[in-house]
């Protein structure tokens, strides 16, 4: 190939056009060659996510893990505890888990707000429920300690219902909740999708609905740590990420249906189950505007459980790190 270059283009009277022409044409040929570039440190920074496979919320993780990602990415079930463990390179988790472990590990950081999520209280109208004032002195489902356990103490406080009025009922595995409403264990569950949807169908006509979208709405957030980011190859990796899942974020809110059968052969819903459920859920893909707000408000009712003090809205800003999202979204904009 050199050879044939040499003797297309050479001239019968030397310029000084001659070694420019011919290392344009050899880089035509190598670049006509050669595979497109792949960042290495990308490539070679397989990345560990831990998630819960039981939520819907994690559809933007599965969807970039499923090609959008130019690298490997492994997907566990867990949470922000297994980050803590050094298990994985980041976790999703609400933010009522960071505030909980990050006492215990400080070097914790969000980077991203991966999905809100809009959380509903489902009775049995037979229980003589019309509305949250009458959950008092009620048996209500809960994970304890989770963002739909606060979203149960706001929601009663707001209509003068004290916490202690009600009788909290640990149910686990969650998936068993709509079940135990369903057989009166309960008079009413207070979880995140799609179990709460699975309440209303098991309850048919009986089911109630009781839900304010202004008490209170998840933030799942994406969670790595200081000590994954002191390596520059896995910041890179976690930069390109985050890159994947503004893009994963966009195809869900504008194309949600084309991806409705990977979610479903990933956390074993039904696509009918996703599809009721989908409405609860809002992708944006960004770090949520009050994200602090609402970590320095349920900071007291985590600080209370936990028994200590509550920490400070500065303390908890540190808690943050917009800086991957916006390198992200800079490379994007290019």
């Amino acid at each position: 190939m050199t050879e044939l270059l040499m003797q297309t283009f050479r001239p019968k009277r030397t310029t000084r056009l001659f070694p420019a022409v011919i290392g344009l044409a050899w880089a035509a040929v190598m670049s006509a060659q050669q595979p497109p570039v792949v960042d290495r440190a990308v490539a070679k920074s397989a990345l560990r996510i831990a998630g819960n496979m039981t939520t819907i919320e994690l559809a933007p993780v599965l969807l970039a893990a499923n090609g959008i990602y130019p690298g490997h990415i492994t997907v566990v079930n867990g949470g922000i505890p297994n980050l803590v463990r050094g298990e994985v390179d980041a976790a999703t988790n609400a933010e009522t888990q960071l505030l909980r472990q990050s006492i215990d590990d400080p070097s914790l950081r969000v980077i991203l707000t991966e999905a809100e999520s809009f959380y509903r209280i489902v009775a049995r109208r037979s229980a003589s429920i019309a509305s949250v004032k009458d959950l008092r002195g009620k048996k209500i489902a809960i994970a304890p300690y989770t963002s739909a356990h606060y979203y149960l103490v706001k929601s009663l406080a707001l209509a003068g219902v004290e916490e202690n009025a009600v009788t909290v009922v640990p149910v686990m595995p969650i998936t068993r909740m709509s079940a135990a409403l369903n057989n009166r264990e309960v008079d009413a569950v207070a979880i995140w999708e799609p179990e709460s949807e699975n309440s209303v169908l098991a309850l048919g006509s009986d089911a109630i609905e009781l839900q304010d979208r202004s008490v209170y709405r998840e933030l799942f957030n994406l969670q790595t740590s200081t000590k994954v980011l002191s390596d520059p190859a896995k910041r890179r990796a976690l930069v390109e990420l985050l890159r994947s899942l503004v893009t994963a974020s966009s195809r869900l809110r504008g194309r949600r249906e084309e991806f409705w059968p990977l979610l479903s052969s990933k956390l074993n819903y039904s696509e009918a189950v996703i599809a009721r459920s989908w409405p609860q859920l809002r992708y944006r893909g960004s770090l949520a505007e009050d994200l602090l707000d609402v970590m320095t408000e349920e900071e007291l009712w985590v600080a209370r459980e936990r028994n200590r003090p509550p920490r400070r809205r500065e303390q908890l800003a540190a808690l943050i790190d917009r800086t991957l999202l916006d390198e992200a979204t800079r490379g994007a904009a290019k």
